[in-house]
């Protein structure tokens, strides 16, 4: 690693100074100081955090672990370290460079010190979440599968261990869900704050409809999402329409969609 790269832990005491996930203003940010408050929660738990911070202290990127029978996705996990998220480079210079290995590594030492079975991530191709190739690179292997195509990799240790698995019953648990628009998050990922509140009232005032927002309270609660991400879902109708945080706009082209589909009679209540 190049001597103008460190990596350091995140603790409750120096959390605030470093922000997490490019927020850096605890006066500014509602979202930071919730992350922070729920990150203090579990870090008693086992919950860790490895900042990668330039020469100037600037923050370039993160790993976000802890054990898995507390992961905030439906996973059965148990025994196992997971990865919660990764991502590396604010700037280009510091992408490409074998960082997120090294953040990787991290995370296996750290749970072959503890004697745990191995190393877990959910994984899929696209926005807010990392794609399989760097586990794949690493020794992790496909263990599992949740639609549309989120994949459960693990790093085992011994290959005779049990795999991780998803949980059976996600996608039967939409069936809480069936009417009117719901949207599901947790503060264990920052960026739903805004967008969030944009969603709610766009919902509200474009589409005439009264969200229903839960907010997941404990790793119990995440792992009963029917959405395999865990920490964030919107459903409408009993349908998952998003599986990741999204923006205000790309809410309403999705519902605008959704609304031509509808019933004449339900396009008219609406309008």
């Amino acid at each position: 690693m190049s001597m103008a790269i460190r990596i350091i832990d995140l603790t409750p005491e120096n959390i605030a100074d470093y922000g997490v996930c490019g927020y850096k203003d605890t006066g500014k940010h509602n979202e930071l100081r919730n992350k922070i408050a729920w990150f203090k929660e579990y870090y008693s738990k086992g919950l860790r955090i490895k900042a990668l911070l330039s020469e100037n202290e600037a923050y370039q990127g993160m790993l976000e672990y802890l054990p898995g029978k507390i992961a905030h996705r439906p996973v059965n996990a148990d025994g196992y370290m997971f990865i919660h998220c990764i991502f590396v480079g604010f700037k280009n210079e510091f992408k490409g460079k074998g960082y997120a290995s090294t953040l990787i590594d991290e995370c296996i030492n750290d749970a072959r010190s503890q004697k745990m079975l191995g190393v877990a991530v959910v994984t899929r191709k696209g926005s807010f979440m990392a794609d399989n190739k760097i586990f794949l690179k690493k020794g992790f292997k496909i263990v599992d599968n949740a639609k549309p195509d989120f994949e459960l990799l693990a790093f085992k240790f011994e290959k005779a261990s049990s795999s991780p698995s998803f949980k059976s019953d996600v996608l039967q648990n939409l069936n809480d869900y069936k009417d009117g628009l719901t949207i599901i998050r947790s503060v264990q990922c920052p960026y739903t704050e805004k967008n969030v509140n944009a969603i709610i009232e766009s919902a509200e005032q474009k589409f005439k409809l009264k969200p229903k927002l839960i907010d997941l309270k404990d790793a119990a609660a995440a792992q009963k999402n029917p959405c395999a991400f865990g920490t964030f879902c919107i459903i409408f109708n009993g349908e998952i329409i998003s599986y990741h945080p999204i923006s205000n706009t790309r809410f309403e082209n999705i519902m605008n969609m959704k609304v031509e589909n509808q019933p004449t009679e339900y396009y008219e209540t609406i309008k």
